[in-house]
Parts: C-alpha cells; structure tokens; sequence
C-alpha cells in the first residue's frame, strides 16, 4: 500500500487519480478528506508525532502493509499563515513523517520540496539560468526554508539508514488544464510570472513525476526539480531574460520557449518527461 498525505490538496488529488489508475493500492491521509469519496482517506494530523506513527502502522481496513509513502501534506506556499506557524507546521510535519518512516522500515519516500528553494520570487536574479540542482538552497521565506530544512533532513535520515530512499521534488506551480485560459494574459507584462522564470507544472504530470520517484530504485537522499517541458509565456526566452534578467549567465542553449527551470535531472535520473502542455500540444 502507498500513503499519500495531503491526498486533498491539488498535487494530491492528481496523485491518487495517477496511482489509481497506474494498479497501485493507495489510501490518503489528511486533515480534509480527498474529492473524489471513492478514495479511502483518514483524518491524521502530521503534526501529531503519535498519529503519524499509528496511521502509518495500520487503520483498521484503511492502511497496511505499508511500503511506500508520499508525503504531500503541507501548508502549501508563503503567506497562507504566520511565518512561524508555516514553518514550524511543515517541518515538524515532515520530521514525523520521515521519522515515522525510519522507525517502521518504510524505505521508499517521495516528498513535495519546492522550487522555491531555488531562490524564489527572484528579488535577487537566480545564479544563472537554466536554474537546476547544482547551487545551494537559496530560501527567502519561512515556507521555503521549511522546504529546505527538509531536504536537509532527508539527507541525514538516509545517512543513518544507507538502504533508504527519500526523493524531495522541487515541483513548480501546479496548475489544472481549468487555468490554461489565464496564460495569454501573461504575455502583457513580463514581470508578472518572472518571480519563478515563468514556470509552470501540469497536476498530471506532476503525478508523473511522483510515481516515478516512488518506483526508482535510487537510495539516498536526492532532489529534483520538476516543472512543464515549456512557459507559460509566448514571449520568447530572450526577449523575457533581456527585459527582466538581462546580466544572468546563460548556462546553454535553450529554446524559445523551453523551460528556464531545469528538468534535465529528472529526465535523466527518474526518466520523466512532460506529457502535457497549456499549447495543447504533447511534448515529444
């Protein structure tokens, strides 16, 4: 059995539909039940150490045998609470999960980092771009730094149980095909979407990405950057970087409209690859 925590929230539910669908045996638990009431789902509050350790034990007929988990439950970007209070949720959250995990044997874990823990909104111009994996966590605000400290802590559980696996996605702004007819309107002013190089993720593919992590057979701690194959933008790249960026290095090559948050790890490591676009074209 997978648990997905957060099975309610936007990447969740794209999530259990993927599973699903892909013959994997999934019950989510959360605060809010999942939309779909087919979907088996417990009421865990992550924060709560003890409700961790026994929804990931076993429910009843709800959860067990449990051998992989999904941990998608958070507070889901900057601003929605007290900075303290995203902070202390999400860490404390992802500890008790990672714990939880370690204590029961539970090697397979694939957890939502962030992009921005590349340096979002972009205040400061990125390093370079394409932005990727290579440089340091550059948080610049508690919900991010959470997302770093758990990517740090992944880290060191995984040292201290070699045989584990815990995949942090640094997935970007997920969207639904409902909010495709927004994106023209980006085009009007190229500062609107630079906060994140005018990226974007398909909830679907972002549900790609995830049982992809889950069914690698890596070991260790290892983040990847997940985003759409292209921009929310039809201004080409240069022209956006020129307006917005102009001094940023340019790592390579890239085209007009190619995503500026790097996928190459991804595709190359966990064999992913977009299969959905606001063009209404399938990358190939």
């Amino acid at each position: 059995m997978i648990v997905v925590t957060g099975g309610s929230g936007q990447a969740g539910r794209a999530c259990l539909k993927d599973l699903i669908a892909h013959g994997y045996d999934v019950t989510s638990v959360d605060l809010a039940p999942p939309a779909d009431p087919a979907v088996r789902h417990s009421r865990v509050d992550l924060t709560d150490f003890g409700q961790t350790m026994a929804a990931f034990s076993g429910i009843d007929e709800r959860v067990s045998q449990v051998t992989g988990i999904v941990h998608l439950a958070a507070i889901r970007a900057p601003g929605l609470a007290p900075n303290h209070v995203t902070f202390a949720t999400n860490t404390v959250s992802t500890y008790n999960v990672f714990e939880a995990a370690r204590q029961l044997r539970i090697r397979n874990v694939v957890w939502a980092s962030s992009e921005t823990v590349l340096g979002l909104p972009f205040d400061s111009p990125p390093p370079y771009v394409p932005v990727d994996e290579d440089y340091p966590g550059r948080p610049e605000s508690a919900y991010s730094l959470s997302k770093l400290m758990g990517e740090e802590m992944a880290k060191q559980f995984c040292r201290w149980d070699p045989q584990a696996k815990i995949l942090g996605l640094r997935l970007s702004n997920v969207m639904d095909p409902e909010r495709y007819a927004e994106f023209p309107g980006f085009d009007d002013d190229p500062r609107k979407r630079k906060w994140n190089l005018w990226g974007y993720i398909d909830a679907r593919d972002a549900a790609q990405a995830i049982r992809l992590a889950l069914e690698s057979k890596l070991t260790g701690a290892d983040v990847f950057v997940i985003a759409n194959a292209d921009t929310v933008m039809t201004t080409p790249n240069d022209a956006l970087l020129d307006a917005v960026f102009p001094g940023v290095p340019r790592k390579h090559g890239f085209g007009p409209n190619e995503t500026l948050l790097s996928i190459d790890k991804a595709r190359r490591v966990l064999g992913y690859e977009p299969r959905h676009s606001w063009r209404g074209q399938q990358p190939g």
